[in-house]
């Protein structure tokens, strides 16, 4: 295998080796204390819990399931499954114990780690008796079959175990945001390949800080925290809790972070919490005083040392991206799929274009087909989904290319723009298509919005429905409602200003619920489920759409 391109273990062990006791890992344990794990740290618990992953003797191979929060141990477990010569399947640790059973029971897992959750009690009922068991150092008050310490009271191994780069090294089970998760089976040199050229996008390096708090079972955290560690020595720092995450993120301070359009914009609303928007906006605004504003504004969040910040998921509001721009910070849009290990296309600093994501990464072949869906190919495509040949047959072109099932338009230089999901458009009843996403981008942009779903199949024009902010709620209980009902109803107006007569929407209508992971509304990775969406609103859509009013209050 040529140097450009190792994989995962051969650089653990490349850096275990170089420098033992160098940080790599800081881990808040609680009441303000953390434990600080270095390199040789790290490898040696590892290769503890390899010994006695071995010592099971589990057929090569085996599955392997992780249950928790991001820790330091989710990632040490991660790495001993591997050298043990086994195949890691993480699950999101606020499934519900219907969805956890489906995965433990699809992907075969032989044991399971278990380490920080919120509710297992809740969830364990989705875990067999007869499924061996492991807690983590931070792990839920319940019994377990065996624990970390068990593990470390086995001798660490001796040498190095390297699996082919085209073994299978993990399956990552998708969000999806309609069915059943598809475990999507990644090889090693899938990872390697990613990580290699991923980092040396941004020139990553030792000195570099990073904060891991989006879930790792998700393909872009396991990518842009646990491999680029790896692969650039970067010390990770973990939060504790959402009440310490602005502690937790302060103590990091992190110079490369990565995050979802939705975090990006509740940072802005807590900065908004802090000080007026109005108020804000005039201070950017002056010369000189304008930068030192933003500076002091960012340090608030603990983003003042930040070089590298990325959103991936769904598209950045442009508005929310100039606000950024204006505080000193640039935000850069990468895209990519959890079948392409998240590497596919990455707006580089200086070269961002408003309204497109960026040019494919180093490479990654495009193509857009007749029905405008990209195609992408890379050394990061999956393997293909775990048991369902049939579905891995539908997603990758015989030439090898992943369908993407995102519509889009690519320029001359290569640029790339989605313009919505092959999947997700619907047809209103006068017989139109309409592609919800690039709406809901545009009323995304509105300060008291946090999430938007554009619904119409079937309606003569389409609806969006929101959800209020924090501070659209206190608005919406005070005296300030007319006030937002008129700002509503202007966004309204100014969108459908810009859009294709059969797109324009009839009306916003602002629904009571939140919408959050726990209700079923969203996905582990905070996308909308449309059709939970449609199920729970569909029966109003007429009544709704027969009304006059532009803006609509769910009663």
């Amino acid at each position: 295998m040529p140097a450009a391109f190792r994989l995962p273990l051969q650089v653990f062990y490349e850096r275990e080796a170089r420098h033992p006791r160098q940080r790599f890992m800081v881990q808040p344990t609680g009441g303000g204390q953390v434990e600080t794990l270095t390199w040789a740290d790290v490898g040696h618990q590892a290769r503890c819990a390899a010994h006695w992953l071995r010592a099971r003797e589990l057929p090569q191979g085996s599955h392997i399931a992780l249950i928790s929060k991001n820790c330091a141990h989710w990632i040490i477990a991660d790495l001993a499954i591997w050298m043990a010569g086994h195949v890691s399947v993480p699950l999101y640790p606020n499934l519900t114990a219907e969805s956890v059973a489906q995965v433990l029971e699809h992907s075969q897992a032989a044991l399971a780690f278990i380490g920080k959750l919120d509710d297992w009690p809740s969830m364990s009922r989705g875990v067999s008796a007869d499924l061996p068991t492991i807690s983590l150092p931070l792990c839920p008050a319940a019994t377990f079959d065996y624990s970390w310490a068990d593990l470390q009271r086995s001798s660490p191994i001796q040498d190095n175990p390297t699996p082919g780069g085209d073994e299978l090294a993990t399956i990552i089970y998708t969000s999806g945001t309609t069915g059943l998760p598809k475990g999507v089976m990644h090889s090693f040199a899938n990872l390697g390949f990613a990580a290699t050229h991923g980092t040396q996008l941004f020139n990553l390096n030792e000195s570099d800080r990073l904060l891991s708090y989006l879930p790792l079972c998700h393909v872009a955290e396991r990518m842009f925290v646990e491999m680029a560690s790896i692969y650039t020595g970067q010390t990770v720092f973990f939060a504790e809790s959402l009440d310490t995450f602005l502690v937790d993120l302060q103590r990091a301070r992190p110079t490369a972070l990565f995050g979802v359009p939705r975090i990006w914009t509740k940072f802005q609303m807590g900065v908004y919490s802090k000080i007026p928007a109005r108020r804000l906006d005039f201070l950017l605004g002056l010369p000189i005083i304008g930068k030192r504003v933003g500076h002091k504004v960012l340090a608030g969040l603990g983003l003042d040392a930040l070089r590298i910040a990325l959103s991936g998921a769904a598209p950045v509001p442009l508005a929310l991206l100039h606000w950024y721009k204006r505080l000193g910070l640039d935000v850069l849009e990468v895209y990519g799929m959890t079948e392409s290990c998240g590497y596919s296309h990455i707006s580089l600093p200086g070269q961002q274009r408003p309204g497109w994501i960026g040019k494919p990464c180093p490479e990654v072949q495009v193509r857009i087909d007749t029905t405008g869906e990209v195609q992408v190919r890379s050394g990061a495509t999956m393997q293909g989904y775990f048991k369902e040949p049939q579905k891995t047959a539908e997603t990758i072109t015989e030439d090898g290319f992943l369908r993407t099932g995102d519509k889009g338009e690519q320029d001359a230089e290569g640029y790339l723009r989605l313009t919505g999901r092959l999947k997700e458009i619907f047809k209103t009843s006068k017989g139109k298509y309409v592609a919800p996403a690039p709406i809901e981008n545009r009323l995304a942009v509105h300060s008291r919005i946090e999430q938007v779903c554009v619904v119409g199949d079937g309606l003569s024009a389409p609806l969006g429905l929101c959800v209020l902010s924090a501070v659209g709620l206190q608005d919406a209980a005070s005296t300030a409602r007319n006030a937002l009902h008129a700002s509503l109803e202007s966004l309204l107006e100014e969108v459908n200003g810009a859009l294709d007569k059969h797109e324009r929407l009839r009306q916003l209508v602002v629904v009571k619920d939140s919408w959050a992971v726990e209700n079923g509304f969203l996905t582990p990775t905070l996308k909308i489920k449309r059709n939970v969406i449609e199920a729970t609103y569909g029966a109003r859509f007429e009544e709704w759409s027969a009304r006059s009013e532009a803006v609509l209050w769910q009663d």
